[in-house]
């Protein structure tokens, strides 16, 4: 009974994949032809095809999964604390996480007495250095490097973990317009904002 099984499972492979071949053929070979919107086409249905073979050979989408602990549903991110000399450097770090985890929706950002847990954060230090210089010594391109410390906690006060010395810098390009200075350096700030609360919110689901 099992060698009859067998069989009729390499036979029933062996007509999928010459059914494949078959239909996958023809595509292949419009594919090598000069006519542009006839490979755009293929190229398409080739990429449906590809999808429903991967789909009937057992792969599956995994969903988003969370290892949070039991009871954490919901999420309060007040505005970061600022302690360097860096004017408003703390919108851009409370922004880009409150983006990351609103867009990532495992769980719920709410208000602070409505959620679950509260995730504090620090910034403790913002530095600026030159690290490029043009040949009269002139800075090209300036280094920001960013360190803040993390908490996360139950509503009950109970801290779930902490994450102290995060740190990360950019680098960004100077000009005699201080405009675009400035504006340079804002955006290696948000990048800084953007990348830490991805890694943070990596941890948030599943180092826990």
């Amino acid at each position: 009974m099992l060698m009859g099984r067998q069989l009729q499972k390499a036979d029933y492979q062996t007509r999928n994949i010459n059914a494949q071949q078959r239909i996958l053929g023809p595509i292949f070979k419009i594919l090598r032809t000069p006519n542009s919107e006839l490979r755009t086409l293929s190229m398409l249905f080739l990429i449906i095809i590809s999808i429903n073979m991967l789909l009937g050979c057992g792969y599956q989408m995994v969903g988003k999964e969370t290892h949070l602990p039991p009871g954490i549903t919901s999420l309060s991110i007040p505005t970061f604390v600022n302690q360097t000399f860096e004017p408003g450097i703390e919108a851009p770090f409370t922004q880009g996480f409150l983006r990351e985890f609103i867009q990532d929706r495992r769980v719920k950002v709410v208000g602070r007495n409505e959620a679950d847990s509260v995730l504090e954060g620090v910034i403790k230090s913002f530095q600026i250095y030159s690290v490029s210089y043009d040949r009269s010594g002139v800075a090209l391109e300036y280094q920001t490097t960013v360190i803040i410390d993390l908490t996360l906690k139950k509503k009950t006060g109970e801290i779930l973990w902490v994450e102290k010395d995060l740190s990360d810098s950019r680098v960004y390009r100077t000009s005699a317009n201080i405009l675009v200075s400035e504006s340079n350096k804002a955006a290696a700030i948000q990048s800084l904002a953007r990348f830490m609360a991805e890694r943070i919110r990596n941890r948030f689901f599943y180092n826990f």
